[in-house]
């Protein structure tokens, strides 16, 4: 986090955008203390059996309190229920469960301080990954500790759903569970010190659609109760103690922004059409099956992007073919007859799931096992998800899409198990759908480079620009140090797209867009003048990503390109679409 004094007695805290929007209004702290301080003491050999009958005694205590909570869950919220069931499962996750019993009689200390232990533990575990999403994770994990540590030293839990005023919440962390608590009649917005873009808190506070700005850092202690703040969601900030002009100028953006969501949303089911008549294909990027609704509402083509990871990371075993097919049969059917690209298992498997059974450590996961690499060493695994994707390919129109191909040779061995898949599905007697079609992932140099010859063994690529834009300019996108150097507009970046956009067309094979570069407005220009007309983002982005198209022509954005191309740097290209578009544009944040 940052902050600044403009000397005013104003304060301005940035942090990391968790839901776009405006709020003014008070701040309410959610007190949290007493769960921190744990002290250390060592058990009798003779009680060790009756500080672990306490320990679960703790964990059924949570486990009953978090089912209360999944009964009472209010229905805007019921999609995302699977959030708090997957904290359900991790009560009894070997991980933290069983190594805590397990401290506790090797260590002979008090369950507390065997708990505290275990949770450091897997959070260093977790501190090595790059990727956002399967970092966060680690946040899983210490809701749920947190839950069983207050029933082990008896510390109250505040109940968020007792608020009786409208407030801002200001809390070092809001679990799903808190968060599913929320009445919107009584909270306008919140803030939190912890959480990211792609923290489950995250995700339900697009749900509900209220303001958030996360991982402030110590926004709890900057902030007191009553306090005057302004939360700007859309721009990752958060006013303390604002001035009467800070407060007319947020005033105004506020209601511009309800203008603006109000135009844009009533024509967000319109098809996607350029002003010079091109269509183009804005999808839905989705984790969880039930998000295909919020793809659907926000006037989404397609799913674009089904990341297949949550339905591993919420269990403690590998999930069974005829799980997953029931998983993705649900998003296949209720978007057909639209597409649904399904990405096949891109995961960091040693570290993540902790049934896996591997074990070297890896020093750099994001260059490691994972995705294609951690699938084909598991070929059991693969198949089994390969197969619950041509099952449920027949009930609409699915896709099949493998994430960070480096090598021709990776695209010949996943599809030859692809059809190995199909032959035992056969010899089963079970229907599949025979002619799926098959893309991958263009997120790695190589694959950028050798896209000519992959070309020829797929039906279509899609490009990664999270991981590709990382890879390529050397950047660790979790790492804040280097944070401003992470740009999708880079000139080598654009160069990249060019190039397997320019592939994609001679030789006949479709090219769609899934990274965050998708989903800014920003990009479009770019983007159409790159040829770019398959683009696949956030729900909630559909309908500015619509709204800016139908505003720009084609042909004027490909001579706009020319000129882009002639760009050294970043920061040329960013001042040449702002004095080209500025006026159609919104605001760079």
């Amino acid at each position: 986090m940052s902050m600044a004094d403009t000397g005013t007695g104003e304060k301005i805290l940035t942090g990391i955008s968790g839901s776009p929007g405006i709020c003014i209004g008070k701040a309410y702290i959610v007190d949290r203390e007493g769960v921190n301080v744990i002290e250390k003491y060592y058990i009798r050999k003779e009680k060790l059996q009756d500080e672990i009958r306490r320990f679960k005694a703790a964990v059924k205590t949570g486990k009953d309190e978090l089912a209360a909570v999944i009964k009472s869950t209010p229905a805007e919220l019921r999609l995302h229920v699977d959030i708090l069931e997957t904290h359900m499962a991790l009560y009894k996750d070997k991980m933290l469960y069983g190594r805590t019993i397990e401290t506790i009689e090797r260590e002979m200390v008090n369950a507390e301080w065997a708990l505290k232990k275990v949770v450091s533990e897997v959070k260093a575990m977790f501190q090595n990954i790059s990727d956002p999403y399967i970092k966060g994770r680690a946040t899983d994990i210490a809701h749920v500790s947190d839950r069983i540590m207050r029933n082990l030293i008896g510390a109250g839990e505040f109940d968020i759903a007792a608020i009786d005023k409208r407030v801002i919440l200001v809390a070092h962390d809001l679990s799903p569970a808190d968060t599913s608590k929320i009445k919107l009649e009584r909270v306008k917005g919140f803030v939190t010190d912890l959480g990211g873009k792609t923290s489950h808190t995250g995700i339900i506070a697009r749900t509900l659609g209220i303001p958030s700005v996360l991982g402030l850092d110590n926004a709890t202690s900057q902030i007191k109760s009553d306090d005057l703040i302004i939360v700007d969601g859309r721009a990752g900030i958060v006013v303390v103690h604002p001035t009467d002009k800070t407060i007319a100028l947020y005033e105004d953006r506020l209601q511009q922004y309800e203008e603006y969501k109000a135009v844009i949303t009533r024509s967000s089911q319109l098809p996607a059409e350029t002003a010079d008549g091109v269509q183009l294909q804005v999808m839905g990027n989705i984790e969880l099956p039930e998000e295909v609704v919020s793809v659907m509402d926000h006037g989404g083509d397609g799913v674009g992007l089904f990341r297949t990871e949550f339905l591993y990371l919420r269990r403690t075993s590998f999930p069974s073919q005829e799980e997953l097919y029931e998983q993705y049969k649900e998003v296949v059917e209720l978007m057909a007859p639209k597409p649904v690209v399904i990405r096949t298992l891109d995961i960091n498997g040693d570290k993540a799931l902790s049934y896996a059974n591997n074990s070297d450590d890896e020093v750099n996961p994001a260059l490691g096992l994972r995705a294609i690499r951690f699938c084909l060493r598991k070929p059991n695994v693969f198949k089994e998800q390969l197969k619950a994707i041509l099952r449920a390919a027949l009930h609409g129109n699915a896709k099949i899409m493998f994430p960070m191909i480096s090598s021709v040779e990776e695209v010949v061995e996943a599809k030859r198990l692809l059809e190995i898949s199909a032959e035992e599905l056969d010899k089963e007697g079970i229907r599949f759908q025979k002619n799926i079609k098959t893309g991958i992932m263009i997120e790695v140099p190589s694959a950028v480079i050798m896209a000519d010859v992959l070309a020829k063994e797929v039906d279509f690529f899609s490009i990664g620009t999270n991981d590709l834009v990382q890879y390529s300019l050397a950047i660790d996108r979790g790492n804040r140090k280097v944070a401003y150097l992470y740009n999708t507009l880079h000139p080598a970046v654009i160069r990249m797209v060019k190039h397997v956009v320019d592939v994609g067309k001679e030789q006949g094979v479709s090219v769609l867009m899934c990274g965050e570069m998708a989903g800014d407005p920003y990009n479009m220009p770019v983007l159409l003048g790159l040829g770019m007309n398959e683009l696949s983002m956030v729900p909630q982005s559909i309908p500015g990503i619509k709204d800016i198209a139908k505003k720009l022509k084609t042909e004027d954005s490909k001579l706009f390109l020319l000129e882009v191309l002639k760009q050294p740097t970043t920061s040329d290209v960013l001042n040449l679409i702002q004095n080209t578009y500025g006026n159609l544009l919104p605001e760079k944040k």
